[in-house]
Formats: C-alpha cells, sequence, structure tokens
C-alpha cells in the first residue's frame, strides 16, 4: 500500500500585482500555517520519503518551511507539471515515482488537489490553503494509481488547528 499527503501551499500575498501568479510569494497568515502544518504532520507521526512541489513560489516556499519544521529529512523535488495541473496530470506525475517510494508529500494547488481527491478517493472536501489531505492507496505499485484506488483518510485544516491549539 502507499501513501500520498496531499498539501495545498499556503495563504499567499496579493499585495503585488504586478507579480505574475508563478511568482506570488506567502503572505504572514501563511508564513505562519506552512510550518505549523510541518510540526503537526510530525506531531501525528508522518513520514515522508519524497516531498514533491509545484514550483510556484508560495508552494515552494510552502514544501521548504513545512520540510525544515517537521523535521523531515528526505528529498524536497519540484515539478513543474504541478503547477496549474488537472486532476489527471497530478494522477500521471504520482503514477512515475519510484516504487521504493512508500509515501509522498505533494504541495500544489486548486483546483487540481480538489479534484484529485476526488478521482482517488470519490470524495469531495474542501482544501483551504495549507490544509493536508491523508490518501491511502491500495496500491503496491505508483504506476497502477487510478480512479478509485485511494481511500481518504483524513483532512486537517491549519484555521481549524490553530483555533484548537489555543484553546
Amino acid at each position: 500500500m502507499k501513501h500520498l499527503y496531499l498539501m495545498r501551499h499556503a495563504k499567499s500575498s496579493w499585495d503585488e500585482p504586478s507579480l505574475s501568479d508563478f511568482d506570488r510569494p506567502l503572505n504572514q497568515r501563511g508564513l505562519a500555517a506552512a510550518p505549523f502544518m510541518g510540526e503537526l504532520l510530525a506531531g501525528r507521526g508522518i513520514d515522508a520519503d519524497l516531498i514533491l512541489s509545484s514550483p510556484a513560489r508560495r508552494a515552494r516556499h510552502t514544501a521548504e518551511l513545512v520540510r525544515k519544521s517537521s523535521g523531515f529529512t528526505c528529498p524536497l523535488r519540484f515539478d513543474e507539471r504541478i503547477y496549474e495541473a488537472s486532476p489527471r496530470t497530478l494522477c500521471g506525475t504520482v503514477a512515475e515515482l519510484s516504487d521504493t517510494i512508500e509515501a509522498v508529500i505533494l504541495i500544489g494547488h486548486n483546483p487540481g488537489f480538489e479534484g484529485l481527491i476526488e478521482f482517488l478517493s470519490g470524495r469531495s472536501v474542501a482544501m483551504p490553503t495549507a490544509a493536508v489531505a491523508s490518501i491511502a492507496l491500495k496500491v503496491n505499485n505508483w504506476s497502477t494509481v487510478s480512479a478509485g484506488s485511494g481511500s481518504l483518510e483524513w483532512v486537517i485544516r491549519p484555521k481549524e488547528e490553530m483555533a484548537a491549539a489555543k484553546r
């Protein structure tokens, strides 16, 4: 069985309208949420063999903050296909992973991520910025990932988790 964690990039800034969508940075909320979620993943005992991210500035920074705050020592790679990807493109990207990888954290964007969750699990869930979804895949080889081959285990959302941590 393989495990896929989908994380939407943290909240980005719209303060500089001259920047392209690809180059938008994280805003203050995103800069707080990304490391918080990394710590939360580590606290849940999540272990990843790879973090694979969109190279868009906000996704790249999210991936770097999550990796650092979680203490993950796995490789961090960037794949241009993840930026603005459809669920099928994302599935194809995952299908190319080496079978030596058991668990991967994929960091990217909506609407592709919400669509991929529905494609793999048949469930429709909201993925706000910095949310993480855990999908258990009923496959032994990444190349056999297909529609309905996953089961959505949980979704954690930073706003809810940060509010709970303050109580």
